[in-house]
């Protein structure tokens, strides 16, 4: 490898270094991080210290392209449909009608201010209107807001793109050809909207439903299959006229509202890769800002930053949602809540490409709007919030209950195993499936849905057995699983006892020298003929010995001697008034194998 290959190399490892010590530094003075990411990037641009030359609005563009890409996918597969429901009337006109109503009115105001020609203050306004998903997220992430107003506000971010985006694409084309007209944009975003909502959602149930039906040889390549997805859906809506941006986001919906899986694992790596995108998509951004070109816009960029936060966001919140039972309080926080990030930015390069009138002072208005809105909106929210009272004491975005890595800290492992025709754990109760006492089936996925299991739970063909197991039984779960394809396994079928000559005398003794008292293999020098019940509370089980006596062992004591009278020894030690519940249901659980086996 050259000389020159391996300082790239360095130099994008120290920017990723640097760039997650920023986030480590916004998130602890509680600003977006993508200002910093923008810094950075400032720096290292031709007026900072870094000296990088870099003015190519159309590269920027086309990384911009991909990287939202990749950030929508990840913001609808983390929310999940079944999140985003019960707001979409909100989110969807927040994100359409809303987009709108403040691209109109900030427009305006941009065309007064600037003394700008009307479409390209339209461009202004509609380019500003958009609001950013991975800085709503990453305020969001440490929030109390009410889970309502923190989905909306996610709905709606993942939405916005395509229709802010179609309003600066229609008002060049409207400067390019005067012929073009109002009609002309109602029909490109009728078609383009519509089209790319179908296409999200056909190809997101396709792709769920082929994830789920084709198991994969390793977890590493269901990544590579939904990373196939968001390309495919934007590829396919672009190529046949619809919504690239609309179709990945509703794909990532559908995706993420079904059974995935490998779930954990996609996650994670979409939320690595939606961060990386981040960071590249700021910096590059932030490169093509010249800070030395802002100074003689400041006064009138932060007047129109002033119109944007106060009059045209609240203007089209209050209108959009007070049809749809929103308080005044929520309308405040929806209004306040809504950031801008790097889309706005990305979305001005596009007159800057089509090299559109005042091109460059819509660019450096835009960042400039950007920096001072994000800047004084993200880290007064929180506050905010509670001041209005729109807060609870749940988290605005849950975080997932189990997480692989999280669980191998804490000693603990999870496993997956799913049941197949012919295997002999197929029609056995969960009870039945012989899993020692640190081990359990904590959840089965069955036909897409999940199930709670409990000890007389079904086992059927088909179904994905998810257990929790503690790291030293991993090796004993794995060859039990083993055991669940070929057998025996099942309830013992009942016993045989040898004919006795005598009486089986009972007795109880202290544990001794018996090794493990969960898996006896002799007691007093008899065989174990078949183990029938395993004790969770502690180590202990219920055997059946050769000589067709049956013991019960635990920690401290064995007993022994025939079926009936253990039971009644089982029955007086449940009968104590000063025993956990665990240990009575032990009691309960022995008497009935017991008697079972009369």
């Amino acid at each position: 490898m050259s000389g020159g290959d391996a300082e790239l190399i360095l130099i994008a490892g120290a920017l990723l270094a640097v760039a997650i010590g920023a986030a480590l530094v916004a998130d602890r003075v509680r600003v977006p991080g993508l200002l910093l990411f923008l810094g950075l990037g400032m720096l290292a641009g031709s007026d900072g210290i870094g000296g990088v030359g870099f003015d190519d609005a159309e590269l920027a563009r086309t990384l911009g392209t991909i990287g939202l890409v990749l950030i929508l996918f990840e913001g609808g597969l983390t929310a999940g449909w079944q999140e985003i429901r019960p707001v979409l009337g909100a989110a969807v006109g927040l994100a359409t009608a809303g987009t709108f109503l403040t691209a109109m009115v900030t427009g305006l105001a941009a065309i007064v201010i600037f003394d700008l020609g009307t479409l390209q203050g339209l461009i202004l306004g509609a380019a500003v209107a958009a609001t950013d998903s991975a800085a709503i997220f990453a305020v969001l992430r440490d929030s109390r807001i009410k889970r309502r107003l923190a989905r909306t506000l996610e709905g709606e971010s993942g939405m916005n793109d395509p229709v802010a985006l179609l309003l600066v694409v229609g008002f060049g084309d409207w400067i390019a050809d005067p012929s073009y007209g109002a009609v002309d944009m109602i029909a490109l975003f009728a078609v383009k909207l519509s089209l790319g909502a179908a296409f999200g959602l056909a190809l997101g149930w396709l792709a769920r439903r082929a994830i789920a039906r084709v198991k994969l040889p390793t977890q590493g390549l269901y990544p590579v299959a939904t990373v196939a997805t968001a390309a495919l859906s934007y590829g396919v809506a672009e190529s046949l006229g619809g919504s690239g941006f609309l179709a990945v986001y509703v794909a990532a919906l559908v995706l993420g509202g079904g059974s995935l899986p490998a779930r954990s694992t996609v996650v994670a790596f979409h939320q690595g890769l939606g961060w990386l995108a981040q960071i590249g998509l700021f910096f590059v951004l932030g490169l093509l800002v010249f800070p030395s070109e802002l100074g003689s816009i400041a006064g009138k960029a932060l007047l129109l930053s002033a119109v944007l936060i106060v009059v045209a966001r609240p203007l089209g919140t209050v209108l959009v949602t007070a049809p749809l039972r929103f308080g005044l309080r929520e309308q405040a926080i929806l209004s306040w809540a809504g950031l801008r990030g790097a889309i706005p930015i990305w979305l001005a390069t596009f007159p800057v490409v089509a090299g559109v009138a005042e091109a460059n002072l819509i660019f450096d208005v835009v960042f400039f709007v950007v920096v001072t809105s994000t800047l004084v909106q993200g880290a007064t929210i929180e506050p905010f919030a509670r001041r209005l009272g729109v807060t609870s004491t749940e988290p605005a975005l849950p975080e997932p209950v189990a997480d692989v890595a999280m669980m191998r800290e804490l000693g603990g492992e999870l496993i997956s195993w799913r049941a197949h025709e012919g295997d002999a754990a197929a029609g056995l109760l969960v009870r039945e499936l012989g899993l020692p006492r640190e081990a359990l089936v904590h959840l089965i996925v069955r036909d897409g849905r999940a199930v709670a299991p409990r000890g007389s739970t079904k086992v059927e063909p088909g179904d994905e057995l998810h257990l929790f197991v503690q790291e030293p039984q991993r090796g004993d779960v794995e060859s039990l699983t083993r055991r669940w394809r070929e057998g025996p396994l099942g309830e013992p079928a009942p016993l045989l006892l040898p004919l006795r000559g005598a009486p089986q005398v009972f007795s109880v003794r202290p544990r001794g020298e018996l090794e493990d008292p969960a898996s006896p293999i002799e007691i007093d020098g008899v065989g174990v003929r078949a183990h029938l019940r395993s004790r969770r509370d502690q180590a202990g089980a219920l055997v059946a010995l050769a000589d067709g006596r049956f013991a019960v062992t635990g920690e401290n004591q064995i007993a022994t001697g025939g079926r009936r009278a253990l039971a009644d020894w089982c029955a007086r030690r449940a009968a104590r008034p000063n025993i956990s519940q665990a240990e009575r249901s032990w009691w309960q659980e022995a008497i009935g194998a017991l008697l079972a086996h009369g």
